[in-house]
C-alpha cells in the first residue's frame, strides 16, 4: 500500500523513486470520479498503482504523474477512456454468491410465470455484467426452469466496452468456469475448444450487450421482471445511489425484482422498493 505522506511511491524505469504529486492523486480522483462516477479515497490510493502502472509502462511513461499530464494535454484519445476502465473493478464468476438464484429458480421465477400467463415474455438486466457470466448464467438459469418456448430477453450493460467485447464471445478459460459453473451445466451448455470453453449460440443468443454509463441512462428494451445490480453501488456516492437506484426503478416492471449485492442496501436510498426475504437472500420489489 502507498504511503499517503507522498502520496507514493512509485517507481520508474530506472528504480528510482518518484511519488504521485497530491495535485495529481486529486486530479486522477476527480478524473475517475467524473468518467464513472466511482469514489476513490484515501484508503483506496493504491488502486491507482495497481491499475494504472500497466498503461505508465506500455505507454513509455516514467511515472503516473506523466500519465496525468498526458491526459490533461489530450482531449480525445483511447488512453483515456483505457484509464476509466482500468479503474472498473470487473470481478465476476459464474452463479456468484448463489443465494439469489436459488431465490429466483425456487421462489421468484415460479411466481412470475404464474403471473405472465399465456404471454409468454420476461426481461432481464445484468445491470454490471462485467465479462458476462452473470447474464449467461441468468440465461442457463430461465432454460433449466422449463422457459424454453418463452420470449425471453436479457441486457447485459457494463461501463468499460472492452469487457464487454470479451463477454459477447462467450468464451471462457479453465479457471473461470470452475469458479461457481456446477458441472453439469458446463457440459449442457459449452463446448471444449483447446484450453477454454465455448458458450453454445443457444445461450449467447439469449443476452445483448451494450455499453452503459448507470449514472446516465438505462438499458431497454423494458420494463424488466428481473434486475440484478450486484456490487455496483458499493462504489458510489450515496446521492449516485439514490439517482440510479431510481432510475432502475423506472424501468422495473411493477411486481419486478431487483437483486443488490450482499452487502448493499437501499436503506436511506429508496422509501418505495419492498424488502422481500427468500432464504438466505434478500431482495426489492417493485410494488404493483
Amino acid at each position: 500500500m502507498t504511503n499517503l505522506s507522498g502520496v507514493g511511491p512509485l517507481f520508474d524505469a530506472t528504480g528510482q523513486v518518484e511519488r504521485l504529486s497530491r495535485d495529481n492523486y486529486r486530479f486522477l480522483q476527480r478524473y475517475v470520479l467524473d468518467g464513472s462516477g466511482i469514489v476513490i479515497d484515501s484508503e483506496k490510493d493504491y488502486l491507482f498503482e495497481a491499475r494504472l502502472m500497466p498503461l505508465v509502462r506500455r505507454e513509455n511513461l516514467r511515472s503516473l504523474n506523466d500519465l496525468c499530464a498526458l491526459i490533461k494535454a489530450t482531449a480525445a484519445t483511447p488512453i483515456r477512456q483505457e484509464i476509466l476502465e482500468a479503474m472498473t473493478t470487473n470481478e465476476t464468476l459464474f452463479f456468484r454468491d448463489m443465494a439469489p438464484f436459488e431465490a429466483l429458480r425456487n421462489s421468484i421465477l415460479p411466481e412470475l410465470k404464474a403471473k405472465c400467463g399465456p404471454a409468454k415474455r420476461l426481461r432481464l438486466w445484468s445491470a454490471a455484467a462485467s465479462s458476462g457470466q452473470e447474464a449467461y448464467s441468468l440465461a442457463m438459469l430461465l432454460l433449466e426452469g422449463g422457459f424454453q418456448n418463452w420470449n425471453l430477453q436479457i441486457a447485459g450493460t457494463d461501463i468499460a466496452e472492452s469487457i464487454l467485447e470479451r463477454a459477447r464471445t462467450g468464451r471462457y478459460s479453465q479457471l473461470e468456469v470452475n469458479r461457481g459453473l456446477p458441472v453439469h451445466y458446463l457440459i449442457k451448455y459449452f463446448t471444449r475448444h483447446g484450453l477454454e470453453w465455448q458458450l453454445k449460440d443457444e445461450i449467447r443468443r439469449m443476452v445483448r450487450f451494450e455499453r452503459l454509463d448507470l449514472r446516465r441512462a438505462t438499458a431497454g428494451p423494458g420494463p424488466f421482471d428481473i434486475v440484478f445490480c450486484r456490487n455496483v453501488l458499493i462504489y458510489f456516492d450515496p446521492t449516485t445511489k439514490r439517482q440510479i437506484l431510481a432510475a432502475i426503478q423506472s424501468v422495473l416492471a411493477p411486481g419486478g425484482y431487483l437483486s443488490l449485492g450482499a452487502a448493499e442496501t437501499i436503506i436511506n436510498l429508496n422509501e418505495t422498493l419492498e424488502k422481500c426475504v427468500f432464504g438466505k437472500a434478500t431482495l426489492y420489489r417493485n410494488p404493483e
